[in-house]
């Protein structure tokens, strides 16, 4: 009886290892013409298309070039002005630097600088001491003052000049 019980178990994982089998080798077929394919895809492409795709590369490196390397011009003395508080009024004393692209941008922005200590006095002197005592009022300063130069020079210039405003000194009594 135990033979017997052994002989069918034996009969009944035979074509379950064999459906296993015939699945894994039909899963394996699909993957090997699928790599095939991509891979028949990727490397017969045509000359012309791999050429402009080497162009639109070299293009890019152009333009990142062209882009040149990062000048940092420092506004000739410090911006300093009070503010108005619910106690007393603060002194502030901010030095600023602008980060611009290339020698040309370099040239460009120091001849038009009244025209940006303008910007960045006015936008400056509208805050207010609460958002100047912590870090994410001096970012949201920052960036408010980023976008009065930008649109301060951009009627001037025909181009967005300054990348960054950079406060390397910010004094608060």
């Amino acid at each position: 009886m135990a033979e017997e019980e052994s002989l069918e178990l034996e009969d009944s994982e035979a074509p379950k290892s064999k459906k296993k089998i015939i699945i894994f080798a039909v899963i394996g077929l699909v993957l090997a013409l699928v790599i095939a394919g991509a891979l028949w895809f990727f490397l017969s492409g045509d000359d012309e298309a791999a050429a402009a795709v080497g162009s639109d590369e070299a293009v890019e490196q152009v333009e990142e070039v062209n882009q040149g390397e990062a000048f940092y011009v420092a506004m000739p003395r410090p911006f300093v002005f009070n503010l108005p508080g619910k106690t007393r009024s603060r002194l502030v004393e901010i030095k600023v630097q602008m980060m611009v692209r290339g020698a040309d941008d370099d040239v460009l922005i120091k001849k038009h600088i009244p025209l940006i200590e303008d910007a960045l006095l006015t936008t400056f002197s509208g805050s207010d001491e609460q958002k100047l005592s912590s870090l994410a009022g001096k970012d949201e300063l920052r960036q408010l003052a980023l976008l009065n130069v930008q649109n301060t020079l951009q009627p001037v210039t025909g181009r967005k000049v300054v990348e960054k405003v950079l406060f390397t000194g910010f004094v608060m009594q």
